[in-house]
C-alpha cells in the first residue's frame, strides 16, 4: 500500500469527465507533483538554510512554546504536538520580515521552505525539552515538595538551574546521534507516514508554492477551508470543557460502559486527520489492538481484583492493573520487528530521495559523536546523582538505541511517542538493580531522565527528518538546527521552570494552581520499582512473554506471506501502542480511514489530489488551536460550561440531591 500519505497526482476537477474516457489525458495528469511545481526554484545548499534570521526567530518562539509546554507539564501533564504551530508561526515572523525587508531594498535572500522547516524543527527540538527534561515528572518528582507527598520522605534532591542545565546538556544529545544512521531506512526504505511531520511538510509546502499553479491553489483552498474548520471546532469544544471529563472530548458515543474502557469517539480532528494520512493496515492494528486490551483482557484480569493484585491499589499503581497495561505494551513493542515497503516510485520520491540522500551525515560522525557523548555523560552523572552508578549508565546506553528505534519507528507508524512508557522501564530496572538502601528511589527517577531523553528526542528528529525529506531541506541543516534548538531548550527550558518554582510557593500541592500530577505518579512507581520484578502483579511476567513471543510470530508470519496477503495481518508496534494509552485515538483513526475509503470508492483521483490537503487541515487546524488555548489557560482564563454525561441513576441522584426537599 502506498504510504506517507497518499501520492498528490495533480487531479483537476474540472477535466473529470476527460479522465474516465481517455487514459491519456489521465496518465498525464497522474504525472504532476507537488515538486514539480517547485523545479524551477533553486534549491539552497544546507549552508543557506540555516540563516541568522531563522534562529533568531527560532529563539523567540523557542521562549513562548516552552512557557506553553511548561504550563501544561504543571496543570493536567499532557502536551500536544507542536509541530504545526512552530511551522506556521515561523512562516509568519519571517515572511513579515522579508516584506519589510523588501519593501525598504534591503531583502538579500528570498525566504524558501527549506528555511521554513529549519524553524520548525528548531523550534520543536527547544520546547521539547521542557517535556523530555522532566519538569513537571520524574525531575521535579526528586524535590523535597514532592516526596513529601508520598510515603519516602528523605530521598530527595532539590531542584537547582546549575546541575538542572548540566544534566540537560549531558544527557539530551544522545538521542539525536542514536538514531541519525537509520534516517534513510525509516523515511525511505521503510517509508513510515509520521502524521504530524507530514501535515505540517504539507503546510509549509503549501504556503511557499508559486503563484499561478492550479493544482496547488484548489489543493491550498482545501487545506485553508478544513484548517478553519478544525480551529472553529476545537475553539466550540474548548467552551464545554470547565471541569475534569467534560467537553466532546469525553463524550461517550458507544455507551457508559465502554467510555469506562476507553472506547469512544472524542471528536478529534487531529487523529481523524492522522487516520486519512496513515496506511489502512496501520489504522486497523490499533484498532485490533484497543479491543484485544481494553476490550478482553483488560476487563478479565480486572475481575481478578484481589487474587492477582491487591484490590486496594489505585489505578496508576505498577503493583496493579497499571503494571499489566506498561509492561505487555513494551513486550509487543520488542517483539515487534520492522517493515520494508516497496510501492511505486513517482517524480516527488525520485526528487525528494535524491537530495535527501545528497548531503550525507557519515555514520563515523553519528556512532563517534554518541559515543563521546556518551562517555562524558557516564563520567559526569554520578557526580550530579551519586546514586546513579557509571555502570548503571553504560548498560542504559548500550540499550538506549534499540528502544530510541522503537520509539522513532513507532512515532512513524502511529503519530504516538511512548517517551514516558520507556522512561517508567528505567524507573523499574535501574530502581530495583540499586535498591531501596542505595538511593534507589533517585537513581531510579534520573535513569528516567537519560531514558526518557534520549527516546523523546530520537522520534522527534526522525518526524523532523520526514518534514525535511518532504519540503527538500537537507538532513545536514535538519540535524544542525535540532543541534542548535536542543542547546537552546537545555537553557530556555531550565529558566523557565524556575520562573514557576520560584514565583508559587504551591506548585506541586494539591489543589494548587499547578499541582504537577505526573510528579507525585513518577515517584510512587519508583518507590514501587526499587522492590524489582517480584512486586509485579501475579503473572504479568508471564504475559509479558506470551505476548514477546506473539509479536515475533506474527512478524515472522508477515514475512512469509506474500504481498496480497500480508496487508491483512496486523502490525504489532501499532496494535502495543493502545495496550497502554487506551482506544479512544483508534476510533478517530479509523474514522478518518473509512472517510478516506468511501471518498475513493466515489473518486479516486479526487482522493488522491485532494485528501492529503484535508487530512493536513485537520491536523493543522487542531494543532494550531493548542496555542490560543494555552495562553487562555495561562491567563487564567476557564472555560464557561462543563458539559458531563452521566447514567440515568447517577442522574436520578444529581437531581435528587440539588431539589430541595419539602
Amino acid at each position: 500500500m502506498p504510504q506517507n500519505g497518499r501520492e498528490e497526482n495533480g487531479y483537476d476537477p474540472e477535466d473529470d469527465r476527460n479522465v474516465n474516457h481517455d487514459n491519456g489525458k489521465h496518465k498525464e495528469l497522474g504525472e504532476l507533483s507537488v515538486e514539480r511545481l517547485f523545479e524551477n526554484q533553486e534549491v539552497p545548499s544546507w549552508r543557506k538554510q540555516l540563516t541568522v534570521r531563522a534562529f533568531v526567530v527560532s529563539f523567540v518562539l523557542s521562549i513562548l512554546f516552552s512557557f506553553i509546554v511548561m504550563k501544561l507539564n504543571l496543570t493536567t501533564g499532557i502536551i500536544p504536538s507542536l509541530n504545526v504551530s512552530a511551522g506556521l508561526l515561523g512562516f509568519f515572523f519571517v515572511k513579515t520580515w522579508t516584506k519589510l525587508l523588501r519593501k525598504s531594498g534591503l531583502l538579500k535572500q528570498p525566504f524558501t521552505r527549506q528555511e521554513n522547516t529549519v524553524i520548525q524543527t528548531c523550534v520543536v527540538a527547544s520546547s521539547g525539552i521542557a517535556f523530555s527534561g522532566g519538569f513537571g515528572s520524574y525531575l521535579f518528582g526528586m524535590s523535597e515538595r514532592i516526596a513529601k507527598l508520598s510515603t519516602n520522605t528523605h530521598d530527595f534532591k532539590n531542584p537547582s538551574l546549575e546541575w538542572i542545565i548540566g544534566f540537560l546538556f549531558v544527557v539530551s544529545f544522545l538521542g539525536l546521534f542514536s538514531v541519525v544512521p537509520l534516517r534513510k531506512i525509516m523515511v525511505i526504505d521503510f517509508r513510515l507516514t509520521y502524521p504530524s511531520g507530514t501535515a505540517t511538510a504539507y503546510l509549509i509546502n503549501s504556503f511557499h508554492t508559486p503563484q499561478g499553479a492550479k493544482l496547488a491553489k484548489k489543493q491550498v483552498r482545501e487545506l485553508g477551508k478544513f484548517f478553519s474548520f478544525s480551529f472553529l471546532w476545537g475553539f466550540f469544544q474548548w467552551f464545554y470543557t470547565a471541569g475534569d471529563d467534560c467537553g466532546f472530548a469525553s463524550f461517550p458515543s458507544l455507551g457508559l460502559k465502554a467510555y469506562k474502557y476507553k472506547f469512544y469517539f472524542d471528536f478529534s480532528a487531529t487523529y481523524v486527520g492522522v487516520g486519512m494520512i496513515c496506511p489502512y493496515i496501520v489504522n486497523v492494528s490499533v484498532l485490533v489492538g484497543g479491543i484485544l486490551s481494553w476490550g478482553l483482557m483488560w476487563p478479565l484480569i480486572e475481575k481478578r481484583k484481589g487474587d492477582w493484585y491487591s484490590a486496594d491499589l489505585p489505578e496508576t499503581s505498577l503493583h496493579g492493573l497499571q503494571g499489566y497495561r506498561v509492561f505487555i505494551a513494551i513486550a509487543m513493542i520488542l517483539g515487534h520487528s520492522s517493515d520494508h515497503v516497496s510501492s511505486q516510485v513517482s517524480y516527488d520520491d525520485k526528487r525528494r530521495t535524491q537530495l535527501f540522500l545528497k548531503d550525507q551525515i557519515p555514520a563515523w560522525f553519528s556512532i563517534g559523536g554518541y559515543v563521546a557523548i556518551a562517555a562524558i555523560s557516564t563520567a559526569t552523572l554520578p557526580h550530579i546523582f551519586h546514586q546513579l552508578k557509571w555502570y548503571y549508565i553504560l548498560v542504559m546506553y548500550i540499550f538506549a538505541p534499540i528502544l530510541a528505534f522503537c520509539n522513532a519507528y513507532g512515532t512513524g507508524l502511529t503519530d504516538w511517542s511512548l517517551a514516558s512508557t520507556y522512561g517508567k522501564l528505567a524507573i523499574f530496572i535501574i530502581g530495583a538493580w540499586a535498591g531501596a538502601s542505595h538511593g534507589g528511589v533517585l537513581a531510579g527517577l534520573a535513569a528516567c531522565g537519560v531514558m526518557m531523553n534520549i527516546v523523546s528526542t530520537a522520534s522527534d528528529l526522525m518526524q523532523d527528518f520526514k518534514t525535511g525529506y518532504l519540503t527538500l531541506a537537507s538532513p545536514r541543516s535538519m540535524f544542525v538546527s535540532q543541534l542548535i534548538g536542543t542547546a537552546m531548550g537545555c537553557i530556555i527550558s531550565p529558566c523557565v521552570f524556575w520562573l514557576f518554582y520560584k514565583a508559587f510557593d504551591d506548585i506541586g500541592q494539591l489543589g494548587s494552581q499547578y499541582p504537577a500530577p505526573n510528579a507525585v505518579v513518577f515517584r510512587n512507581m519508583a518507590l514501587l520499582g526499587v522492590d524489582g520484578f517480584s512486586s509485579l502483579p501475579r503473572n504479568c511476567l508471564l504475559l509479558c512473554y506470551v505476548f514477546f513471543g506473539a509479536a515475533i510470530l506474527i512478524n515472522f508470519i508477515r514475512d512469509l506471506a506474500g504481498k496480497k496477503w500480508r496487508q491483512f495481518i496486523p502490525l504489532p508496534m501499532a496494535m502495543a501502542i493502545p495496550f497502554y494509552i487506551g482506544s479512544y485515538f483508534t476510533i478517530d483513526m479509523c474514522v478518518g480511514s473509512l472517510i478516506l475509503f468511501v471518498w475513493e470508492k466515489i473518486n479516486k483521483a479526487k482522493a488522491d489530489a485532494f485528501g492529503p490537503a484535508v487530512a493536513s487541515g485537520l491536523i493543522c487546524g487542531d494543532g494550531i488551536w493548542t496555542l490560543p488555548a494555552s495562553i487562555l489557560a495561562l491567563a487564567g482564563v476557564k472555560p464557561p460550561i462543563c458539559m458531563k454525561f452521566l447514567s440515568r441513576g447517577t442522574n436520578i441522584r444529581v437531581d435528587n440531591f440539588l431539589t430541595p426537599q419539602g
